[in-house]
């Protein structure tokens, strides 16, 4: 397992300011919340997005309910939210880090509230089951250090609310008094010795893109600093804002704009190529790790949809989770990403290495211009018979490489005429049939993203050919 040293953090200068301070963080604290203004106003989203740090695949699936078929309950959609229809597929033995969405309240355009969800919310389950270390650190039975705001990690982090809990730990929202009152994510892991090194193997990643990239040109988030809390390791990021999933679905999962798709999208292309030149993949990119640096928008009523919609402000992401990066003379663990946005190469065990991110990386373009995906399943075969269905058949080369019993005399053994197979037809048809219009900007982009959707791992585009391509011409006048 990889390790690297721990940073160190000087104390506060102003040892009688602090005194005060942690008195009164003992008293009871006023509960927050942001409003917005009035139609077409400015409005500001809060920046507690669970899914900017965590990743917890159990937790992170969403069952057959979710937004992948936007179309057929979008109206009530609105209406009626339910989190238990949030999930998504995640195979995987190695859970290195948790994410999920972003469970704030929806409100109407006119007037939203965001709440904040404070640490002292895991307490009601922790209490009668606490393991004690000390007179002022507990965790509870499971290994979550127990904490509420106020409290502080290591006389600097003073803790304001909590951003998201998974199987790793959890994630605070804290201000660094060392740093004149900045805040910062810090995500807190158990205290159980395989989320520990788990954790020290994501440090190892963090420390060596910091390196790198001193100044975060290449858009990866950055980690800056990390510490260890009476057992748990601690890991300080940058806060940021709405993952691009969150912005989806409190957008009513209305789709982004070509201009805005474009703009990510090269973003991505230059930070997930960044990581290729460094020998890493990421393996699980997905819309909810792919994090707004600011997710500010203004609200416009939509003639065509006869509903309001958000529109960004400011495009600028991050892309986050790197606890399941790994690099090329590292192991390969057989399964990796999560379910939508997994090649085929990792679905017929294959063998993977970059050309898997740059799969992902069309799945979530056409996830970005639709509002949903176009591979929602949860099981392998089926998966297969979406891709065949969208984009042709599997190429016999690699049917015939697979040891997977998916397919008779080089074909996929599947039923067409079957209720899983009617469901796919319903639900998919060729990858162009998708376009909304046949401007050049949009079959500029559904080329681009045939080209990463490319069976062939090595036929597939490459991100360094990526960022050549015409549909990003307009950002190189």
């Amino acid at each position: 397992m990889r390790h690297s040293k721990q940073s160190h953090c000087p104390e506060w200068d102003d040892r009688r300011s602090w005194d005060q301070r942690k008195h009164s963080s003992s008293r009871k604290r006023r509960k927050r919340s942001h409003s917005s203004g009035q139609e077409s106003k400015h409005y500001k989203a809060s920046r507690i997005s669970e899914s900017h740090y965590l990743d917890d695949r159990a937790i992170n699936e969403r069952d057959h309910h979710d937004r992948r078929y936007v179309e057929e309950y979008r109206n009530d959609f609105c209406e009626v939210y339910d989190h238990r229809h949030y999930h998504r597929d995640y195979e995987k033995s190695h859970h290195h880090h948790y994410s999920k969405s972003s469970g704030r309240s929806r409100k109407s355009s006119h007037k939203r509230k965001h709440k904040r969800h404070h640490c002292s919310s895991h307490q009601s389950h922790s209490k009668s089951h606490r393991r004690k270390r000390s007179r002022s650190v507990e965790d509870d039975e499971e290994g979550h250090l127990i904490c509420e705001s106020g409290d502080v990690l290591r006389a600097r982090y003073e803790i304001v609310a909590t951003l998201g809990e998974g199987a790793f730990g959890k994630v605070v929202e804290c201000i660094d008094h060392d740093m004149r009152g900045m805040h910062v994510a810090v995500k807190i892991v158990k205290n159980v010795g395989r989320y520990r090194e788990a954790a020290r193997s994501e440090i190892q990643v963090l420390e060596h893109l910091n390196n790198m990239d001193p100044s975060s040109n290449f858009r990866c988030v950055q980690m800056l600093e990390w510490f260890d809390h009476h057992g748990h390791v601690c890991i300080v990021f940058e806060l940021l804002g709405l993952s691009t999933y969150d912005f989806i679905k409190e957008n009513s999962f209305l789709p982004f704009h070509i201009n805005d798709i474009r703009n990510m999208a090269y973003q991505i292309c230059q930070s997930i190529n960044f990581l290729h030149h460094n020998k890493l993949t990421h393996t699980d990119l997905k819309p909810e790790n792919i994090l707004f640096v600011e997710s500010d928008y203004i609200v416009k009523y939509n003639a065509k949809m006869k509903r309001d919609e958000r529109t960004l402000k400011n495009t600028d992401i991050k892309v986050v989770d790197f606890g399941s990066a790994t690099f090329d003379d590292e192991h390969h663990s057989t399964l990796v990403s999560t379910r939508h946005y997994r090649a085929p190469e990792v679905i017929l065990a294959l063998g993977w290495s970059q050309p898997c991110d740059v799969w992902s990386i069309g799945c979530i373009l056409i996830e970005y211009y639709l509002g949903f995906t176009v591979f929602q399943t949860h099981d392998s075969k089926e998966h297969l018979a979406m891709m065949e269905r969208i984009l042709g058949p599997l190429p016999t080369h690699m049917i015939k490489k697979s040891r997977k019993h998916y397919f008779h005399h080089d074909q996929l053994d599947w039923d067409e005429h079957s209720s899983a197979g009617r469901y796919v037809r319903r639900r998919c048809k060729p990858l162009k049939e998708f376009m909304h219009c046949q401007d050049t900007d949009h079959q500029s982009l559904f080329d681009l993203v045939r080209r990463m959707l490319e069976y062939d791992p090595a036929k597939r585009i490459t991100l360094d050919e990526a960022l050549q391509h015409p549909f990003f011409e307009p950002l190189n006048k």
